[in-house]
């Protein structure tokens, strides 16, 4: 009997959903300087696929900024710049600058699939883990942004780097 408890416990613990962690990278930067990344894979509303990722370059600190850069695929998608980026969660409301064009190499790339914004005012107003949903007016309509995902951005500003 106590074998069988034992197998029916394990089978519970494997059966309960984990929960995500969280998956930051180091490396150095382009610059010489280290940078520590969240990288993610999501679709939006209309199922289209977008590569978000949020960046910091340097040394960790409260203030350290932050960029978010969200990746269509070149070819389906041309984003337009400026476009600011709007941020919701539950009633909150945020506005995003697209600085895409301060960055030379995004601002010289035909491509037009990539847009850069400012995540740091939004990432000292958050009080919490919850959901975010992403807008860029013309673009997509709602990409949902995970809990889990909006810890990782959290943790970037004062994440050890490489």
């Amino acid at each position: 009997m106590p074998g069988l408890l034992a197998l029916l416990l394990l089978l519970l613990s494997l059966a309960v959903p984990q929960p995500a962690l969280a998956m930051l990278q180091a490396s150095p930067g382009e610059t010489g300087t280290g940078l520590v990344r969240s990288l993610e894979s999501l679709r939006d509303l209309d199922y289209q696929s977008w590569q978000v990722v949020a960046y910091r370059e340097g040394a960790p600190a409260q203030a350290a900024p932050v960029t978010l850069r969200i990746v269509g695929y070149p070819g389906r998608v041309r984003l337009d710049h400026p476009t600011p980026l709007l941020v919701r969660a539950g009633r909150r409301l945020w506005q995003l600058d697209d600085i895409t064009l301060a960055n030379p190499r995004l601002a010289a790339d035909t491509r037009a699939a990539a847009a850069e914004f400012d995540l740091t005012p939004l990432l000292a107003d958050l009080q919490n883990n919850r959901p975010l949903r992403l807008e860029l007016p013309g673009i997509f309509v709602e990409l949902p942004i995970p809990p889990y995902v909006v810890e990782e951005w959290r943790a970037l500003p004062l994440e050890a780097g490489p």
